[in-house]
């Protein structure tokens, strides 16, 4: 093995130190090659977790305080008991200690033995007289796994326009899309990009993956006529012109060719529901709305006031008059009461939205579809956003998350995200982390995880030094998967983690062990450990969603006609001669080409229904995802109808359109949600899923 580092390697000390605060040292790109952190990277991280290691006498001190700590504690902070086994934080206490246990339900135990799930309060007593307290999380063993195999759509909801949305798809469209693919298409489920609610401010970042809250969702994917209290607007003329814009701006995305322009379509939206907030709510509204007040609590207090201060200083909190960025000053108190209509006007946005949401996964469910709505969980939040405002307290100040150098990126990756810090979470009990999936649970038949090797350890680089001067930092994977499974498994939700790309070692076998789901993507599924060939359809795993692509890759037909290797050669991007990626891309695709002939899944003639060669090649790979044992396959809605344009191309910002695309067909022409439904294209790759899933292996997963 290899060992290669910066000149300025981490003292024994400091290793020690950082060791004992789950801060890495060093991490392996490959099997046989050893990274060393910076001893800068380990010093600023341990100041983020409120370590002070700036000098060898602080450094000395504050390691022989941890070890103090940590041969004292009884128990940590939090204690995780899987209701099948024993916990092992309780089975290490001295002998004869007692327990009291106080339940979420409200009752006293004295024993942690046959727990009812949840987040109870524990405080034990040691014959010495030491006492600890923590928070026991006792979770189901692990979610139930799907037993029949689905079927389902994935979309941007945004590029998902009807001639009913006002320039971007919206959660009216979601619950059209919905009802027909469960009842006529027989699909079991649709999943969407992150709805969490964006930074406001022109040009808002379009990216669904650097929100300002993960915990509400964004207004903007509201359909307005579907608000009952829009039908009772008292100006006729302003909705009428209200509607009239609309139109046009769905027009110029689907006619015109314009991009999607979500600042123009949020302008709008948001003048309409000014009006809608001027009427009164009915009794039983209003009742609703209460208990929707009552349910968020302070939460939503907070993120309708960060909203309603963005409004008046700007949406960059760390920028507003000093006694605002703290949200329980009593400059922030005055200023919530003063913007008391505009802190409402948030709250009943954050309300509608949800409310829709909701109807959206019920009317998944009444269409037959076993699993609705798979929602998705972006990593992290906007460092400028309301959830860093409102929850400074659990976010680590000055870093950022990111990935280290790779054999695909030698410069590392910023995120632009701050982490979660792991030692405030245990400390609440993962609290913040509970809301959250509680929140997005509510409206969720599955929740797809981004990055889901964040939940045991991320990449932490502090601000102001380049990814490759970062380092990871260890997160309790057992207590963020117990609360996983434990808010999962009341929900009822199937839970979903993308674990693509490099994954240290275990990760998955621990996913698989407590039921959750992995990604398995059709071209990065190869042999890697013997010939590098594609791998056989059988040696695939089953417990994964099992797809051709992703919003961050090329469609299916941009993959098959090396189109990909042409976009990113006129933008730049490539590093190599282009004729050598062309050959790479047309020899990748080849052998996966020849591999389905070879398995009587491609016949050169043409596939289903007088389909092109184009379109066979298309059914014959999704044939393919249903040879395998995965639980759910997923289908690429814009591959349905020969799209060529990635959704997002990573390595760009202004040089490509991304998360502005609308679906289009082949030629580049905007297709709409009625389009779609009656698309010869469309309906025979869906009747090949469809046959291939319901043929010879049945409806049901193996094992």
């Amino acid at each position: 093995m290899t060992t290669q580092g910066p000149a300025e390697p981490p003292s024994h000390e400091l290793s020690r130190l950082a060791e004992l605060h789950g801060v890495a040292t060093s991490y392996s790109p490959s099997p046989d090659r050893t990274v060393a952190a910076s001893a800068t990277a380990v010093t600023l991280t341990l100041a983020a977790l409120g370590v002070d290691a700036s000098t060898e006498e602080a450094t000395g001190a504050a390691l022989a305080a941890r070890e103090r700590e940590l041969a004292a504690r009884l128990l940590p902070p939090t204690v995780v008991r899987w209701a099948d086994a024993e916990s092992p934080a309780l089975a290490a206490l001295p002998a004869g200690t007692r327990l009291h246990i106080e339940t979420e339900q409200g009752e006293t135990r004295s024993s942690a033995d046959r727990l009812p799930p949840g987040v109870h309060r524990l405080t034990a007593t040691a014959p010495d007289g030491r006492t600890a307290e923590a928070h026991l999380v006792v979770a189901p063993p692990r979610l139930p796994t799907p037993t029949a195999r689905s079927y389902g759509l994935l979309v941007q909801l945004y590029s998902l326009l009807s001639r009913r949305s006002w320039g971007m798809g919206d959660l009216g469209d979601l619950a059209e899309l919905t009802a027909w693919a469960g009842r006529a298409l027989g699909a079991g489920f649709v999943q969407v990009n992150p709805l969490h609610a964006a930074v406001p401010g022109a040009p808002t970042d379009p990216s669904p993956y650097r929100p300002s809250s993960r915990r509400f969702p964004d207004p903007v994917h509201l359909r307005v006529e579907d608000v009952p209290e829009f039908a009772h607007v008292q100006d006729p003329e302003r909705v009428r012109g209200l509607l009239e814009r609309a139109g046009r701006l769905r027009e110029s995305v689907l006619d015109k060719g314009a991009l999607i322009d979500r600042d123009a379509v949020w302008e709008l939206k948001r003048e309409a529901l000014e009006l809608v907030h001027a009427v009164p709510l009915g009794p039983g509204r209003r009742a609703a709305y209460a208990d929707f007040l009552a349910r968020e609590g302070e939460a939503l207090e907070d993120h309708a006031t960060w909203y309603a201060l963005a409004e008046v200083h700007g949406p960059d909190w760390s920028r507003w008059p000093e006694g605002l960025r703290d949200p329980r000053s009593p400059e922030t108190a005055r200023a919530r009461t003063e913007l008391m209509d505009r802190v409402d006007f948030h709250c009943r946005l954050a309300w509608l939205t949800d409310s829709q949401l909701t109807a959206a996964q019920r009317t998944a469910r009444e269409a037959g579809m076993p699993v609705g709505i798979v929602h998705d969980l972006a990593v992290g939040v906007h460092p400028g956003g309301a959830d860093a405002w409102a929850q400074q307290e659990y976010f680590a100040a000055g870093m950022s998350v990111g990935a280290p150098p790779d054999a695909f990126n030698a410069r590392g990756q910023d995120w632009g995200l701050p982490p979660w810090r792991p030692d405030r979470l245990a400390e609440s009990g993962y609290r913040p982390y509970r809301r959250l999936l509680q929140a997005l649970f509510r409206y969720a038949g599955a929740l797809r995880i981004d990055h889901v090797m964040g939940l045991f350890r991320l990449w932490w680089v502090p601000q102001g030094h380049p990814p490759t001067q970062g380092t990871y930092v260890r997160y309790d994977a057992e207590a963020m998967l117990a609360v996983l499974v434990l808010e999962a498994s009341r929900a009822g939700s199937v839970v979903i983690g993308e674990d693509l790309g490099t994954v240290e070692p275990g990760v998955r076998d621990r996913l698989r062990e407590r039921g959750v789901l992995g990604t398995s993507v059709l071209w990065f599924e190869r042999d890697w450990e013997g010939d590098g060939r594609p791998l056989p359809p059988e040696a695939w795993r089953a417990d994964c969603l099992a797809t051709a692509t992703t919003h961050d890759l090329p469609p299916t037909a941009s993959r098959l006609t090396g189109d990909h290797v042409e976009l990113r050669d006129r933008l730049g991007l490539l590093t190599r001669p282009v004729a050598e990626e062309r050959a790479e891309a047309a020899a990748d695709a080849g052998e996966w080409l020849a591999f389905l002939a070879r398995l009587g899944l491609l016949d050169g003639t043409g596939g289903a229904h007088g389909a092109s060669e184009e379109e066979a090649r298309i059914q014959a790979v999704h044939r393919f995802l249903l040879r395998t044992p995965a639980r759910m396959v997923g289908v690429w809605l814009p591959d349905c109808v020969g799209d060529r344009r990635p959704q997002n191309l990573p390595g760009t910002w202004d040089q490509y359109p991304n998360w502005r695309l609308p679906i289009a067909d082949a030629e580049g022409r905007p297709v709409t949600l009625e389009e779609l439904a009656g698309s010869g294209r469309l309906h025979a790759l869906l009747e090949v899923v469809r046959d291939a899933g319901s043929g010879g292996r049945g409806r049901r997963a193996p094992g």
